[in-house]
């Protein structure tokens, strides 16, 4: 389908829920000012210098997710400045009037919405009554483990889910009204913002975190290291800032073994975020199938990534091998993919785009 050469009809202002947020503010005061800011009061033990520097990487992976919010574009919807908030700004959001012929757009990602579990039932009636509409681009099974689903469910104008199928109590309780797109939580970041690579180094790039160090990730990670040795890079322990993330185009393949929240039945068809960002920053996506077969099976059709089979070594070792072999044309053309088609912003606005402008 050829996107749309009209002018266009409506006009969206999005306000990212983000839990490193506090009072509503400006998306790109907040983004100018999160560097300095302060994590001390939103830790257990501030005393922790472990515990902060989690804080400070998990506090800019979702401002990057506000940055690309904040970034998106559609010939069809016009997007004016977005704002964040984190939860004491909600009030001051709920009580600002609407303005005539702009939509509000309240947005959440992840699991965030269950940090609002206490307030959820009183709190999103009056948004609705103020004429906020909420999406959710929700990842981990949400449906099945974050409690506060079936209170968001009602209210819901856009939902982005990775589970197929939807945990049904949780599919029951939506709004027919809410449009509902399955896919991955795709990469956080704004298009082509990194350049693409034309000499990368011949070498392989693993990266995670140590609570995703599952044995099966384990058990493949040595095997690439006996088998590509000092072509083999394993970084696992989140150790990569988001500042740092578009270094990583130096290597041309990335492999992205199952996530450790990714060997459920609902989950057999999505995945985590590697694939995606490894296909934006230019390194060639090597990705894990599920025990079903059916994972990213779109991508894998069109060759967008290298699939190789659940746990199986001799498969993971051919798909890095063509990998390492990919000429920069077929290079490219994966990275102009994964840049157009693959990040949250654009994943998003298709599905705005679909939500009808409420009477």
């Amino acid at each position: 389908m050829h996107p749309s050469t009209s002018a266009p009809t409506r006009t969206l202002r999005l306000v990212h829920f983000s839990p490193w947020a506090d009072a509503l503010q400006d998306s790109q005061a907040y983004l100018e000012g999160l560097p300095k800011k302060d994590l001390r009061p939103f830790v257990a033990n501030a005393a922790d210098a472990d515990l902060l520097r989690a804080a400070r990487l998990d506090c800019d992976w979702y401002g990057e997710s506000t940055r690309a919010f904040a970034a998106m574009q559609s010939p069809s919807l016009v997007f004016l400045s977005a704002f964040v908030t984190g939860a004491p700004g909600l009030a001051q959001l709920a009580e600002q009037p609407a303005t005539a012929g702009e939509e509000r757009w309240l947005v959440f990602d992840g699991q965030t919405p269950q940090r609002l579990a206490p307030i959820a039932a009183r709190l999103l009636p009056v948004l609705k009554r103020n004429q906020i509409r909420i999406a959710w681009y929700a990842f981990d099974e949400a449906s099945r483990t974050a409690t506060v689903f079936r209170t968001f469910a009602p209210y819901l104008d856009v939902l982005v889910h990775d589970e197929a199928p939807l945990d049904p109590a949780g599919q029951a309780a939506l709004s027919p009204r809410c449009v509902v797109r399955h896919r991955s939580w795709v990469a956080n970041v704004i298009p082509f913002s990194s350049p693409f690579n034309e000499a990368p180094e011949e070498r392989i790039l693993f990266l995670g975190s140590k609570l995703g160090l599952t044995d099966h990730r384990k058990r493949q990670i040595a095997f690439l290291q006996d088998t590509f040795r000092d072509r083999f890079v394993a970084i696992h322990d989140h150790s990569v800032a988001v500042a740092d993330r578009a270094q990583l185009n130096r290597f041309k393949v990335g492999v992205c073994p199952e996530g450790r929240k990714f060997g459920t039945p609902a989950m057999s068809q999505s995945h985590t975020d590697r694939p995606f960002w490894s296909g934006c920053l230019g390194l060639v996506p090597v990705s894990e199938n599920s025990r079903a077969g059916n994972r990213l099976d779109a991508l894998a059709a069109e060759k967008l990534i290298l699939r190789y089979e659940h746990a199986d070594l001799k498969s993971l070792r051919e798909a890095c091998e063509h990998a390492l072999a990919a000429a920069n044309e077929e290079r490219r053309r994966l990275y102009e993919h994964f840049n157009r088609h693959e990040t949250v912003g654009a994943v998003l606005a298709e599905a705005l785009c679909a939500a009808r402008a409420e009477a």
